[in-house]
């Protein structure tokens, strides 16, 4: 049998924008809780989140935003930042998420590439100074035009006091111009070479997207879902705030930025019935010295992406009762998730896969040499096909045609292989397949094995350059709290006899944390690097 499956039919895609979809909800849960800003205490029933938002829609209508003009946000979660989302699209203004760790480089870039009329950004944040790094920027954006602070009162009051002469007509008009395949949001992909590129995703993609992620969570105006993974990614914006405003959810905004106690202390204030992470920050969470402190018994699912879930973080979970945690898979040119496991499957399906084609959506997995589907059981690269794909990357019609071919299929650059059920695993990325002496190595399947060291409270294994094998492998450990570092002699032995001889790291490397990007991920390209400076291997 092919590698190649169909998703169900059902339920029907929503065809209209999100707009349109937030007012169902704004009409069927006037006086339910939306929005909770826990920093600030600020709360919102449906009722009042859309007349805010509708205040910001006039506001940037009376700013001079016509429908297709970029408008750019920068900075960490925030209730603002919800209010703009949705704002923007329902005037038909295009956001753009900016990255809040740029600094001034990257951000000049985005700017000039997306031709940003407004900006919407946050005036500082941890070591970032984003005023000063737009002032640095002033003679370098030209089509820059007008910056407002969300966190600056008399900034974000003047943007409010622009609506003052636009009147709800002025708003219907706009909406009454939208078709759910315009364009409205940009979300910048980080290249690990050259400049980002702008993934250019329509009301269609993404509100579908976080209308069947929420369907396969089994979401009903009943849930109250815990977003600590940032709005400026399809994770925060996408499966966190459109999963709850197309079904009425609350949207629970724990911190501006990732800290696992104010999360689970949102949690367990706010009676979360779904709680979402990258696996580190569910590590980081489960691993806080007062875990017993937070009554975490109301969660009842949840999404764990980013990368693999290792087998004894989804056993806490289930131990927790957790156990409809689903995990997705996914990329921001797919708007972005392709898969998910269902809230029913078995542990060996949440740890070992991530899991089977979503609705309405068709993937395969093709020979990356030949684009010829694979028999199941064979890796290869992993496509998809469907709703979700992008309208292409933001004015680079080269970089969308390598990346979607004729036939419409996205090419992921992620190697993976399908079984007799349809559930995929992804083994990796095609360019982090280790080759060691002719043997291809998945560092997935060791980091697996190794996390079953009782010491080891997470691992990364990347390949380093070797003169005779052309690649060995080298594992990068974090250590449980009170536990001795394991030295390579010790992972060797621990691996003897488990594993094969080729697939036990050479080199072992003990650190406190892992370099990582602003949504969690691991950088391995940057665990690669360093390994081979301090190993003198370059």
């Amino acid at each position: 049998m092919d590698s190649y499956a169909q998703g169900d039919a059902a339920p029907a895609l929503l065809e209209e924008t999100i707009g349109a979809s937030l007012a169902r909800t704004v009409a069927a849960y006037a006086d339910r809780e939306a929005l909770v800003e826990c920093a600030s205490g600020r709360r919102w029933t449906w009722a009042e989140l859309d007349r805010d938002v509708d205040d910001v829609a006039r506001g940037l209508i009376g700013a001079g935003i016509e429908k297709g003009d970029r408008v750019g946000i920068w900075g960490p979660n925030s209730a603002e930042w919800t209010l703009v989302q949705l704002a923007t699209a329902k005037i038909g203004a295009i956001l753009v998420n900016v990255n809040p760790s740029y600094r001034t480089h990257e951000f000049a870039y985005v700017v000039n590439q997306s031709g940003m009329r407004l900006l919407v950004s946050a005036t500082t944040f941890k070591t970032s100074d984003y005023r000063a790094m737009i002032a640095d920027t002033a003679e370098q954006n030209a089509s820059l035009e007008r910056v407002v602070h969300l966190d600056d009162a008399h900034s974000w009051a003047g943007l409010l006091a622009a609506g003052e002469g636009v009147g709800p007509d002025d708003l219907q008009t706009r909406a009454a111009s939208l078709d759910p395949h315009d364009p409205i949001n940009i979300q910048y992909t980080s290249g690990t070479t050259g400049f980002p590129k702008g993934a250019t995703l329509s009301h269609r993609n993404i509100l579908n997207n976080g209308y069947l992620v929420g369907e396969t969570c089994r979401y009903t105006e009943a849930d109250r879902v815990c977003i600590p993974v940032p709005f400026y990614h399809c994770f925060g914006m996408v499966m966190g705030n459109l999963a709850c405003t197309t079904h009425g959810a609350t949207m629970i905004i724990p911190a501006p930025g990732f800290d696992p106690s104010l999360t689970l202390r949102a949690v367990s204030d706010e009676r979360c019935t779904s709680l979402y992470g990258v696996p580190t920050m569910f590590i980081a969470e489960w691993a806080l010295p007062d875990l017993s402190a937070y009554d975490l018994g109301t969660v009842r699912t949840g999404i764990m992406a980013g990368s693999p879930c290792p087998e004894e973080m989804m056993k806490k979970l289930i131990d927790a009762g957790i156990d409809e945690m689903t995990i997705a898979y996914g990329m921001t040119e797919t708007s972005p998730v392709s898969t998910q496991t269902r809230t029913d499957d078995s542990l060996e399906r949440k740890v070992g896969t991530v899991g089977r084609v979503a609705p309405h959506l068709e993937v395969r997995i093709v020979d990356p040499v030949t684009g010829d589907t694979l028999p199941r059981g064979e890796a290869g690269e992993f496509c998809t096909r469907g709703y979700s794909v992008m309208l292409g990357y933001w004015q680079d019609e080269e970089k969308t045609r390598e990346a979607i071919d004729a036939d419409g299929w996205m090419h992921t650059g992620d190697l993976g292989v399908m079984d007799d059920d349809g559930y995929l695993r992804i083994t990796g990325r095609i360019k982090d397949m280790v080759i060691r002496g002719g043997e291809n190595i998945y560092p997935r399947e060791i980091e697996e094995f190794l996390y079953t060291h009782p010491d080891i409270e997470d691992v990364q294994v990347v390949g380093v350059p070797d003169d005779k094998y052309g690649e060995e492998l080298c594992a990068w450990l974090r250590m449980r709290p009170g536990t001795q570092p394991l030295d390579t002699d010790a992972v060797r032995a621990f691996a003897n006899g488990k594993l094969a001889h080729y697939k036990i790291p050479r080199y072992v490397m003990v650190v406190e944390e892992f370099p990582m990007t602003v949504t969690g991920k691991v950088r391995k390209v940057e665990i690669r690097e360093v390994s081979t400076r301090e190993l003198g291997l370059a």
